[in-house]
């Protein structure tokens, strides 16, 4: 397969296209792009994975940022997903600091037991120092790190970015460019198949051939989905919501207002993400019209922002996954592929997941039907791992305040399904909660499952399980604990307190603006 077209000129179809280029200099890649097909242009939020494939790229965030106006993100914020007014949840990137803990995650709800006023916000604030960065609204300076010691700090799985997707892509279309990637401007007039898959596109100006083609053309799925007629999974029997309304809103005050994290707040119907990118905000309602119309949507949205002197964009979702992303010669990335929802900036999670499992791929001399099933079964996998994590924040909500929520009490997530083959995020939150020797390492949906009430333990079962109704000796015992994780948390705000405001750190490292203080610019170390 040395010959490959990729179909769409979105950010998926130049991440593809440079992917390929990049790791494979002596094929031949082409990419055909529309003027006249409108790409999604949302998708403004990533999570830390993307990291990995920029490395694997040889992208420095020095390069992009400052095209795609992106700011650094540490973490996400969960409002209202549990119950109205419950005061939010983080869940912040990184590993968990589980240093000097006697039952790792589950240490903390032993402090919750003993101390019920302690706020389920503070499960993170002190297992991941970065909620210390998160709280402070700071980032770290490479001096201020070294003299304070900040070991725990800026891995590079810790920090993800927010960007202007359209953006993105128009920057990878000029580095594909630069590595004799070619792009074609067309219009694909039709897609003529044979027993092998796809024998050509004829286009409105002439004929393109391939050994392979990636369909990256959106919700559209024109090759994997309308040629090859390949089945569609759909996911909304756990995942509820099907549309979106899109906007964006300029700064008041952008000192406070550009933060480290991406903010979802649950409303009657959906919920509603806010990302703040260095010229301004990017906001949307993810809802179901199943519930509410999109002209009631967007006035509950216009009512959310106290606005409505804003241009706002309808998206209609496709929930789910074709059977089988890898069919013949076609092989689909981004949208035509499958997707989840916007719930965990997951947008471009499977663009790059799937493209380093493509590349691994690509490596051999002959692609069997075995191969590609093995590929098939690994996205797969994956993809559905993931759709049961985003569910989680809806499964284990306790609103009840309208029809939209009191539904999701009646949903069933068919957790009796076959966990043997695949990690079950389902199987792991059952595991948590009734198992008595469970204890994870992963902190991710641990701190959904703290922030949804979906505790390790609680005091009834602590009883039963030291037969005992007197906690003094619970008491003694985890006192050192508990002092201990209070301890480090001071440790991890004073060390953050010392830290680069964001807003501050971005305008003089990244965006070169100096002119107020030229001796505060440092060299940024996340990349």
């Amino acid at each position: 397969m040395n010959k490959i077209v990729v179909l769409g000129g979105g950010t998926a179809g130049f991440m593809t296209g440079y992917t390929l280029k990049k790791v494979y200099p002596d094929k031949n890649v082409t990419i055909i792009k529309s003027d006249n097909i409108p790409t999604v242009g949302v998708g403004e939020s990533t999570l830390g994975h993307i990291n990995q494939w920029l490395s694997m790229v040889g992208l420095e965030d020095s390069e992009f940022m400052k095209e795609c106006n992106a700011s650094y993100k540490l973490s996400i914020r969960f409002e209202n997903f549990n119950k109205l007014g419950d005061g939010g949840f983080h869940y912040p990137f990184g590993v968990a600091n589980l240093e000097n803990t006697i039952a790792g995650l589950n240490d903390w709800h032993f402090k919750k037991i003993l101390h019920p006023e302690t706020h389920v916000s503070n499960f993170a604030e002190t297992y991941f120092p970065n909620m210390s960065l998160v709280n402070h609204n700071t980032i770290v300076n490479p001096k201020i790190e070294k003299d304070l010691g900040l070991g725990s700090f800026c891995f590079k799985e810790d920090t993800a970015y927010h960007f202007d997707a359209a953006l993105f892509g128009q920057f990878l279309e000029k580095k594909f460019k630069e590595i004799d990637g070619e792009v074609v401007i067309d219009d694909v007039v039709r897609v003529a198949t044979n027993e092998d898959g796809i024998e050509k596109l004829i286009l409105s100006s002439n004929e393109i051939t391939a050994d392979l083609y990636i369909d990256c053309t959106g919700f559209k799925s024109m090759l994997l989905g309308e040629a090859l007629k390949e089945p569609f999974e759909s996911y909304e029997d756990i995942l509820p919501n099907n549309s979106a309304w899109a906007t964006q809103l300029p700064y008041t005050d952008k000192k406070k207002e550009l933060v480290g994290y991406t903010n979802c707040t649950a409303i009657q119907n959906g919920w509603v993400w806010n990302i703040p990118l260095w010229n301004r905000m990017g906001t949307g309602y993810v809802y179901s019209d199943k519930y509410i119309s999109d002209e009631d949507a967007l006035e509950q949205f216009k009512s959310y922002l106290k606005r409505d002197d804003l241009n706002f964009r309808n998206l209609k979702m496709r929930v789910g996954i074709h059977k089988r992303i890898f069919v013949k010669n076609v092989c689909a990335i981004g949208l035509a592929a499958g997707f989840i929802e916007p719930l965990e900036s997951n947008g471009l999670l499977s663009v790059h997941e799937f493209l380093t499992r493509l590349v691994r791929v690509l490596n051999r001399d002959s692609i069997s039907e075995f191969v590609k099933e093995q590929f098939n079964v690994t996205c797969n996998t994956f993809f559905k791992n993931f759709a049961e994590f985003v569910a989680l924040h809806y499964a284990l909500s306790e609103r009840t305040d309208t029809q939209y929520w009191r539904d999701i009490q009646k949903r069933n997530y068919s957790i009796e399904r076959d966990y043997v083959k695949y990690n079950s995020f389902f199987q792991d939150i059952n595991r948590w909660k009734f198992n008595d020797f469970f204890y994870p390492k992963d902190g991710g949906w641990a701190c959904i499952a703290t922030g949804m009430n979906w505790g390790a333990t609680d005091e009834p079962t602590l009883k039963y399980g030291l037969y005992s109704h007197d906690f003094k000796n619970v008491k003694d015992n985890w006192k050192r604990s508990i002092d201990m994780l209070e301890k480090r948390k001071k440790d991890w705000d004073l060390k953050a307190s010392f830290c680069h405001p964001l807003e501050e750190y971005l305008r003089l490292n990244i965006y070169n603006d100096t002119d107020k203080d030229k001796n505060k610019k440092q060299k940024t170390t996340f990349r």
